[in-house]
């Protein structure tokens, strides 16, 4: 059904972010909830056609600050389950789609109410406990992000919606903007519990149906934005979540013929190889699924001599270790003129040792734990790596332990080599190198941060030289898809800085924003014509 009503979305604006300041009764309010939820282990289903389904096969939830602590129990599906949530989502797809899609954004814009009022407090601890947040990464994250995404997707849709074409006289031209054939199956990270509730949320508010499989080691926030959905009115079987392996939800979903679209934040290698299954498979399906993927990044900062050392030093700072570096965005290899690097040093070594690492109970810790062993020991190879290189020196952090949690020490490297091995891969933790650069080297430099790198995720520039601005901006034009003067290339925000990269950093469909939306409709022209001709012939004809 067509209709020209266009309602106009609540007015959008990013939502404000609390500071959690010392002794304030947000911050009281929000440490009462983390020890109220701390006191309890969640019985976490996989969600089926509107049904709590539980496997019996169980994966503890722990927190990762605190490994012994468990805080619940995830019920884990595989083929069958996986097969009967597709089920459920093409059985729901008919009826969520012939919904006027003013019905469906309300549902996503109470959900961000709900976010923002009682379920703030819920969301941002679940982050926090299982994710190992502290209070402002998870407020900006679990809440903030997510709330905007919500909002301003509804924002958007509007504005998709009222894109019609021009007509000529006597006919009356119009698109339909539909939902996809089939499911999408939506697999989404640990790290951010906003792209985790925002990958199956985009393409169900467009009228889609999904198949969302989390990331093991966020079920417990997972849980909290399946609940927060249903109070929303999310009708059954339009989001299907279940805990699942990553290979065996590929093998159970990626060959079905129904199959519309993938939704994927995750490392780069997974999401090559489901290009390459979904390729194989590409003369089964009803249509050609859209892939839309964000991955891997090794992002840089690179600074010019013009550039505010203490400037450079307070982004790296931030830009690396904030989340002990678990961004595809965070700062992980920087670029830093001799003339500058004292003081660069002097100011970021300072910065380093006075962070506080520990528990996200204690607010004053700025450093949390990595999420799970596996990254732990992976983390922990490269720092061992660069301490027994002869072209590396780590000059703080450098401790590792897991003992009682997952702790990796903030670690700052710096190497003579520009294409050492922890300037070129992604690590995803708390370590940046930084390559000193002498000042007549200032353009062969700009090429080894270009090419220095299979990704083009985010970067950032350095310099007071507005000439030098500009050309370093043009040099590195296609070495990041989020590009920052001045700042670090962290902290996207919804609406203002679209999200995503190329090369190897995915499709740079940039979430938060329209372009996102497109990929999830089907636009359908209309033509209708008032007055049908009836002879063929043209004036041409005579």
């Amino acid at each position: 059904m067509i209709s020209a009503n266009i309602p106009q979305t609540p007015a959008v604006k990013n939502e404000p972010i609390s500071e959690f300041r010392p002794g304030s009764a947000e911050t009281l309010s929000l440490q009462s909830t983390m020890d109220h939820m701390a006191a309890q282990q969640a019985d976490i289903p996989c969600f089926i056609g509107g049904q709590e389904v539980r496997t019996g096969q169980v994966e503890n939830v722990v927190m990762p600050h605190d490994h012994s602590h468990v805080l619940g129990q995830a019920h884990v599906g595989g083929h069958q389950e996986l097969n009967q949530a597709a089920d459920a989502a093409i059985k729901a797809q008919k009826d969520w789609a012939a919904l006027p899609w003013q019905s469906r954004a309300a549902v996503f814009l109470k959900a961000a109410d709900l976010l923002a009022g009682p379920y703030r407090n819920i969301i941002n601890a679940a982050t926090m406990h299982g994710q190992s947040k502290n209070c402002f990464q998870a407020e900006i994250d679990a809440a903030c992000e997510l709330i905007d995404f919500l909002r301003f997707n509804a924002y958007f849709y509007q504005q998709i919606m009222e894109q019609q074409p021009v007509s000529s006289p006597g006919v009356w031209n119009q698109l339909d903007w539909r939902p996809l054939e089939g499911f999408v199956m939506a697999i989404t990270p640990f790290n951010f519990t906003a792209i985790a509730g925002n990958l199956p949320a985009t393409p169900a508010m467009l009228g889609n149906v999904v198949v969302w499989k989390p990331s093991g080691t966020q079920m417990l926030s997972a849980y909290i934005i399946m609940q927060v959905f249903k109070e929303a009115g999310l009708p059954d079987g339009v989001i299907n979540m279940v805990a699942a392996d990553g290979p065996v939800a590929g093998a159970a979903l990626l060959p079905r013929p129904d199959l519309a679209g993938v939704h994927f934040t995750g490392s780069t290698p997974t999401f090559q190889h489901i290009f390459a299954e979904v390729g194989g498979n590409i003369g089964r399906y009803h249509s050609y699924p859209r892939l839309v993927g964000e991955t891997g990044g090794k992002d840089f900062v690179f600074a010019h001599e013009s550039a505010n050392p203490i400037a450079v030093a307070t982004a790296l700072a931030r830009g690396a270790f904030e989340y002990q570096g678990q961004k595809c965005s965070a700062a992980s290899r920087a670029y830093i003129p001799s003339a500058i690097w004292p003081e660069v040093k002097a100011q970021l070594v300072e910065d380093v040792k006075s962070f506080k690492m520990g528990s996200t109970r204690d607010f004053g810790n700025f450093i949390n734990a990595v999420i799970d062993e596996r990254s732990f020991d992976k983390i922990k190879s490269y720092v061992d790596f660069a301490s027994n290189a002869a072209d590396a020196e780590i000059v703080v952090g450098g401790v590792c332990d897991k003992s009682e949690g997952y702790f990796v020490e903030p670690t700052v490297i710096v190497t003579s080599n520009p294409q050492f091995k922890t300037m070129q891969e992604e690590i995803f933790g708390p370590v940046l190198t930084i390559y000193v650069y002498a000042e007549a080297d200032f353009e062969d430099t700009l090429e080894l941060c270009d090419q220095g790198s299979i990704y083009a995720l985010t970067g950032a520039i350095f310099a007071q030289d507005r000439f030098m601005i500009n050309h370093m901006a043009d040099r590195l034009r296609n070495a990041a898809g989020n590009f920052y003067i001045n700042d670090k290339p962290t902290g996207a925000v919804v609406g203002q800085q679209p999200f995503g990269g190329g090369r190897a950093s995915g499709t740079n469909d940039k979430a938060g924003s329209a372009l996102n939306l497109y990929r999830w409709l089907s636009p359908r022209t209309i033509k209708e014509t008032f007055v049908t001709p009836t002879d063929y012939r043209y004036p041409f004809l005579g």
